[in-house]
């Protein structure tokens, strides 16, 4: 009897060194900062200045990781902008690939006409970058907590990459006998799409969701850090690296922490992908 597909992304992380640190790691890292930051952190109280402890350094008593220009401890600020900046990511991705899944089953399964006219929408969708779309909206449009934004990046086109991802491999199952004769026998279109042909598409999805992840993370620091993402007063990482740009070498300590919590997150999240690639393909495996 063959392995399930679970076991055999498990044994493919496990047999690579760099991936099960990585997976550990981050779970660690998701488990405490949701943990502290919803359940420890006095949220209303982080981020209340403090006019009397503004700038201060690193210091092993009070503030681990010294203080913001408002006096705030920068510690409990990275947690929460930590917690945020994951919420952000999560949602889109989860989001993004809930539409996008369904939508590239419908355009592979039925291609033809179908799949002619919906790639023609997505082609004029995509004419404008989407990070310009977002900046667009964002111009326009205020967004006070970090669902709100991130629906509006789900909206804009954080289902396509899992759309074009699903459609060629639904295109290429199609093609196979067993949706054939499902077709033969007379089973409904969304069950054959649904019951046979998504579960031989989940080892696929699983390491794309990864990549995907990562896309997220990325983007929502990087719009945070150009202006374009969540307010001032809702902190993310992207914002804790924007201190870069005044305070670089006068105040390491407010930007350093969180552009090392990006590394450390970007790269756990690589090292897991790959191995999931790898366990994704049969050509690839080192197991």
């Amino acid at each position: 009897m063959g392995k399930s597909g679970f076991r055999v992304a498990w044994d493919e992380i496990r047999n690579d060194w760099l991936a099960l640190i990585g997976l550990f790691l981050f779970i660690a890292i998701v488990a405490v900062v949701y943990i502290w930051g919803y359940f420890i952190i006095d949220e209303t109280a982080a981020m209340r200045m403090n006019m009397f402890t503004m700038n201060q350094r690193p210091s092993n008593s009070a503030f681990l990781l010294g203080t913001d220009d408002l006096g705030r401890c920068m510690l409990r600020q990275l947690v929460l902008a930590a917690r945020n900046s994951l919420n952000i990511a999560f949602t889109v991705t989860i989001g993004g690939a809930s539409i996008g899944i369904m939508l590239g089953l419908v355009m592979g399964f039925f291609a033809g006409h179908v799949d002619n006219i919906m790639m023609r929408v997505f082609a004029l969708w995509t004419m404008i970058p989407g990070i310009m779309m977002i900046i667009l909206f964002r111009s326009f449009i205020t967004f006070n907590t970090w669902f709100g934004f991130s629906m509006m990046i789900i909206l804009v086109g954080g289902w396509m990459t899992m759309s074009g991802l699903v459609r060629v491999m639904t295109l290429q199952q199609g093609r196979l006998d067993y949706v054939a004769a499902s077709k033969t026998l007379g089973t409904p279109a969304i069950v054959i799409m649904l019951r046979e042909v998504l579960p031989n598409l989940v080892s696929i999805i699983t390491s794309g969701l990864t990549l995907v992840l990562a896309g997220n993370m990325g983007l929502e620091v990087g719009l945070t850090f150009l202006g374009f993402g969540l307010p001032p007063g809702v902190p993310s990482l992207g914002q804790h690296l924007g201190y870069a740009r005044t305070h670089m070498q006068t105040r390491p300590w407010q930007w350093i922490p969180a552009a090392v919590l990006i590394l450390v997150l970007m790269l756990c999240i690589n090292f897991v992908g790959q191995a999931l690639n790898r366990a994704a393909d049969a050509r690839k495996r080192s197991v």
